[in-house]
């Protein structure tokens, strides 16, 4: 991925939500000294959305941002609103953190409606379309896991519903899959207009956005957090890190056990010409984000535009971009025949922070302090919940109110060399799809 280096202006990638979505508002930089009650690092999803409701609770709230709103992971993303994890179900959860995985498992439940209700609340237009998410399986053996995810997320009272293969057929308009499940409440928007949308909500209700200014440090100093950045800095009462699998690209030194405890792996998008409206019809014609279950994700939803929004993974050199086109190209038309020639306007990436148990990290960072990472490719519903849990914790909620599961950093051994194996998880993940279970 390129573009970390950060000058007066930023250059944005070669996305469809780049070209499509209205300028952000003008933002500052941080330079000099400034004051908050609450400096948020980050200006993605999380840290827009702990502003957000640190605002609507008056709260004294300043973002500290790298780049822009929106230009990190939270603008890159393929725009799906699921409403659980990757992998983990809720009896996982629970497994591993109790009482408070418990609560967590209802705000994952809540997820996906609960940005839907703020993008409503705020007005903000970000092409959001709530018309549920199915995830088809795709081999016999694979219905299990539909089956598991449909039984552990009705106990919790999640819309959720086993599909039959002709189900699937009918919903998907393809045969490549042997039933499935799906939530009502999930979905998909254009997520950068979501992000420039809660920008603009954050200044509306008063609070500071500073952009074009990375983060380079922390320190607690007289009772208070004081984050510097190359021009400046501002003095807070509570810190959040918002950075997620950004934590270590700007500054090595900003927050070392967070940025090495998760694996940043580039994940790519692509968006087709727009499709005829004959052949929308016959392909997710309900409009629903889909992702399967294979290792090697195939996922797909429609833009406002009806350009059909998918992606994939490439490992080894070469042009990976046109490698991929042809790639999924090829899976396209498997999976979809009617869909004729295929052509992609736009193809781009950005980091996933992914976990090695595909469980998000959650931590109090000293008092008052707290920070996460690990979206492992579920960020987009889950942060905006998240913020308004992390606005509650400074807020001096008490940790058996909320729906933290708090851990301590646990760095992945010689990351640096993880990092440039991570890659190569895609065979291993192609080997595992080809096998039955």
């Amino acid at each position: 991925m390129t573009g970390l280096t950060v000058a007066s202006t930023v250059t944005w990638p070669h996305s469809l939500w780049a070209a499509v979505t209205p300028q952000g508002p003008e933002l500052p930089e941080l330079a000099g000294s400034e004051k908050a009650d609450v400096i948020v690092v980050g200006g993605g999803f999380t840290g827009l959305s702990t502003a957000l409701h640190l605002r609507e609770a008056g709260v004294d709230v300043a973002i500290v941002e790298a780049a822009e709103p929106g230009w990190g992971a939270s603008g890159r993303n393929n725009g799906q609103v699921i409403p659980t994890l990757s992998r983990p179900d809720p009896e996982d959860i629970i497994a591993r953190h109790g009482a408070v995985g418990e609560r967590f498992v209802h705000l994952l439940r809540d997820s996906a409606s609960t940005l839907f209700d703020v993008a409503r609340r705020y007005g903000i237009e970000a092409e959001q379309e709530q018309a549920g998410w199915v995830q088809p399986v795709h081999s016999p053996g694979r219905i299990k896991i539909a089956e598991r995810r449909v039984r552990q997320w009705s106990r919790f009272g999640a819309p959720v519903e086993l599909l039959s293969r002709e189900q699937v057929r009918d919903m998907l308009g393809s045969d490549a899959w042997h039933g499935g499940f799906w939530n009502r409440t999930g979905g998909h928007i254009n997520p950068l207009a979501l992000a420039r949308g809660l920008a603009r909500s954050v200044l509306g209700l008063g609070a500071r956005v500073y952009a074009r200014s990375p983060a380079v440090s922390f320190e607690r100093r007289n009772d208070r957090w004081v984050v510097k950045t190359e021009k400046g800095e501002i003095s807070g009462g509570a810190l959040v890190m918002a950075t997620n699998a950004y934590s270590g690209e700007f500054s090595k030194q900003l927050v070392p056990d967070i940025a090495h405890e998760v694996m940043p792996v580039l994940s790519w998008q692509m968006a087709t010409q727009p499709l005829s409206d004959n052949v929308r019809k016959t392909i997710i014609a309900g409009r629903q984000a889909m992702s399967d279950t294979h290792g090697e994700l195939y996922f797909a939803r429609y833009d406002a535009r009806n350009r059909l929004v998918t992606g994939g993974a490439v490992i080894g050199p070469g042009n990976k971009a046109e490698r991929l086109k042809a790639r999924v190209t090829e899976r396209l038309q498997r999976l979809w025949p009617q869909i004729g020639e295929v052509g992609f306007d736009y193809v781009w990436n950005g980091y996933v922070g992914m976990t090695s148990d595909f469980l998000p990290r959650i931590h109090k960072l000293g008092p008052n302090a707290y920070g996460w990472t690990g979206c492992n490719g579920r960020a987009v519903a889950l942060t905006i919940p998240l913020g308004d849990q992390l606005a509650k914790a400074v807020r001096g909620a008490p940790d058996s109110e909320l729906a933290l599961p708090f851990t301590n950093p646990v760095p992945i051994p010689v990351h640096g060399l993880m990092r440039k194996l991570a890659p190569l998880m895609l065979l291993v993940y192609r080997r595992r799809d080809a096998r039955e279970i």
